[in-house]
């Protein structure tokens, strides 16, 4: 007999032993349930010794053979065209000698293991359709030969039969269900990892682009200004390109650090480098900032209005002409509200923007340029769009809203 399916590594999750238990499980009840039953009937020297042989061999074959299909099935393959016949032929043999010589406790135990272990390859429901046509066909053919043959006992001849598949068909589609849903489980904890791993991805992805976009804008921003004083100001220009040289490094700097996991976003800092990069585009700051609030609120709805902050000024050195911001942080009934206003919003029309699903339609509508380009690449996953849905996990809420030339960013969290 087969020692059982070949089976992969299956990554320290059990299941590949799981596998291996449940075919032990039900090749050994077939082959036990028929090497004991049949086997003392084998053994019985008063039965003929041709008869005798011809049982032996043929229920053998079938433990084999039902032990073969049963390897096969646990690994998800078709039932070969040769384990199926030898089976089948294997349990006829089986159940038909003792069924001539009257014997009725016995005959039905190869048929019965072996349309239980054939059913399995079927369907649920084909299969337990399968198993109520056993259960009657298998006891029907017992009370035609026990009439036949004016067997005194005809209930034996019927119940036992019944018996035999009741004992085998649920017996061993149960175990292959507990297997499948074993299976499925480890599929999903394997789909789960994945996921996992995709969004460790996407917020990393999110992070860096935080980074390197805000520092490159301002980079960008900072040599047009240092070459267009090239000439007329040398000094001033000088002082420009040591600020790119510092901005670079303070880039460089932040992203080692977010690949060896350890930035954080200050809102604190942020709000002051946001003050800093606006004034020396020349764009009056006026900065409103409880910074006992800031101090206080949670490390992750801190750092990720640290973040708004970042893409807001991002966007208005991008996207707008403004000569007038506000940053406000102040008190809110959930804990802490900030709003960044600016002027100078490029002509377009009205939109409106949310984290919620009407805002992300509203988002959708946005275009590429003017006031509803200060979105900030919402059809690309990132900017606001991605920070809604970041404060939408830790139960904040983020808006913003285009009107004529001022465009207003707000931002909630809770405390």
């Amino acid at each position: 007999m087969s020692t059982g399916p070949a089976v992969a590594d299956d990554g320290g999750s059990g299941l590949a032993s799981f596998r291996r238990n449940v075919w032990w499980g039900l090749a050994g009840t077939v082959a036990c349930v028929l090497g004991f039953a049949v086997g003392d009937w084998v053994l019985d020297p008063d039965v003929p010794a041709g008869l005798r042989a011809l049982t032996g061999l043929s229920t053998a074959a079938t433990i084999v053979a039902c032990g073969a299909l049963l390897g096969r099935r646990m690994r998800d393959r078709a039932p070969s065209a040769g384990w199926l016949v030898t089976a089948g032929c294997a349990a006829v043999v089986a159940g038909a000698v003792p069924l001539a010589v009257g014997n009725f406790g016995i005959w039905s135990i190869a048929p019965a293991a072996t349309i239980a272990v054939l059913a399995m390859f079927l369907p649920a429901r084909r299969a337990w359709q399968a198993l109520r046509a056993a259960l009657v066909v298998l006891p029907a053919i017992g009370l035609v030969v026990a009439l036949a043959t004016g067997e005194p006992n005809v209930a034996h001849a019927v119940w036992m039969p019944a018996l035999m598949v009741v004992a085998f068909g649920p017996a061993m589609l149960g175990m292959l269900r507990g297997w499948q849903v074993a299976a499925r489980l480890d599929d999903a904890r394997r789909l789960a990892g994945q996921l996992a791993v995709a969004d460790e991805r996407l917020r990393f992805a999110a992070d860096l682009h935080d980074i390197q976009g805000h520092h490159l804008q301002v980079i960008a921003l900072k040599s047009e200004l240092a070459a267009r004083l090239a000439e007329a100001d040398p000094a001033r220009a000088a002082a420009q390109m040591r600020e790119v040289q510092q901005l670079a490094g303070d880039a460089l700097r932040e992203t080692r650090a977010l690949v060896q996991g350890y930035r954080r976003t200050t809102l604190d800092a942020e709000i002051a480098n946001a003050s800093k990069v606006l004034a020396a585009a020349g764009v009056e700051v006026r900065a409103d900032v409880d910074a006992g609030l800031a101090a206080a609120l949670p490390d992750a709805p801190r750092s990720l209005l640290g973040l708004v902050v970042r893409e807001a000024t991002t966007n208005v050195l991008r996207h707008s002409h403004a000569t007038r911001a506000a940053i406000v942080l102040v008190p809110d009934d959930a804990g802490a509200r900030l709003v960044i206003d600016n002027d100078g919003a490029r002509p377009a029309r009205a939109t409106n923007g949310t984290s919620d699903a009407t805002g992300a339609a509203g988002v959708g509508t946005a275009g590429p340029v003017g006031a509803a380009g200060q979105v900030g690449a919402a059809g690309d996953g990132t900017g606001l769009a991605s920070l809604a849905e970041r404060l939408d996990a830790v139960g904040g809420r983020l808006s913003w809203v285009s009107d004529e030339d001022r465009f207003v960013v707000t931002a909630t969290v809770a405390g």
